[in-house]
């Protein structure tokens, strides 16, 4: 491990500079330029508002009648948003760079890094005027918006070691990546976004528990629309499991990183 985070760091330059790239290519020609950040999301969150706050709004006691379902929403959107930035650009990003990968020498890992990198500062841009909001409106949930570090930090480990591991597997399946895109949208309606775990019929919230998202975005709504420090005992399976996928798509990459570059 100290090989590896001496490695990234000696191509710090690398990193920040493929970082700047892809942000400043993302949104070249356009008029509105990283607006568009802070576009989509909010067209999405006003979308799933007008269309579920008047259902959901006596589903979430406690919460402010005004904005209390727009902030729930948010924080599971928001939260959701980074981890599919994450995984979709990471099962693409050994395609994607392969004819860099082919021609110069540098960490393979430096591109797992800056897909994370990239993806945060979308989020940061994003997240960071949420927080105006929160604190213009008065609902800045105080201390327990500390515990969103840990948390955050659990999503991006478990995003980035299961993005490595399908960025692998759609270097020599290519199906992975059709595949995971479905996938992925079963996944967002089986995760309380849009609803309360307490909607559900509890046959189905057991079922719901071994979903690894749903303790994260439900710790995001615990600390930013209820003010509440999340039930940490609910997210050490999840942050076992992205310990646990991280070292399996380093170990896999690490197996396979010849063969990689032979087959791109």
């Amino acid at each position: 491990m100290k090989e590896i985070l001496r490695a990234l760091w000696a191509y710090r330059g690398f990193i920040l500079g493929s970082m700047q790239r892809e942000f400043q290519a993302r949104y070249q020609n356009s008029l509105l330029g990283a607006t568009w950040a802070v576009l989509n999301p909010l067209a999405m969150i006003l979308v799933y508002t007008v269309v579920f706050s008047q259902i959901m709004r006596a589903r979430l006691p406690g919460l402010d009648p005004t904005f209390g379902y727009s902030i729930f929403l948010c924080a599971g959107l928001l939260t959701w948003g980074l981890f599919a930035e994450i995984t979709g650009r990471a099962q693409n990003m050994f395609l994607e760079h392969g004819n860099l990968l082919k021609k110069l020498s540098f960490p393979r890992l430096c591109l797992p890094v800056v897909v994370v990198g990239t993806a945060g500062i979308n989020f940061g841009i994003v997240f960071g005027l949420f927080t105006i909001f929160l604190l213009l409106s008065g609902h800045f949930p105080g201390l327990p918006f500390l515990a969103l570090f840990p948390v955050l930090l659990i999503l991006v480990l478990l995003a980035i070691g299961l993005g490595i591991i399908l960025g692998v597997l759609n270097v020599f399946f290519r199906d992975v990546g059709q595949a995971f895109g479905i996938v992925l949208q079963f996944w967002f309606w089986l995760t309380p976004i849009v609803y309360p775990m307490s909607v559900l019929p509890p046959e189905l919230g057991r079922w719901l528990a071994f979903n690894p998202m749903a303790g994260l975005v439900q710790a995001f709504q615990d600390i930013l629309a209820g003010g509440q420090w999340p039930r940490w005992e609910s997210l050490w399976p999840v942050a076992v499991l992205a310990l646990a996928a991280c070292a399996f798509g380093l170990r896999l990459f690490r197996r396979r990183s010849g063969e990689l570059v032979d087959e791109l």
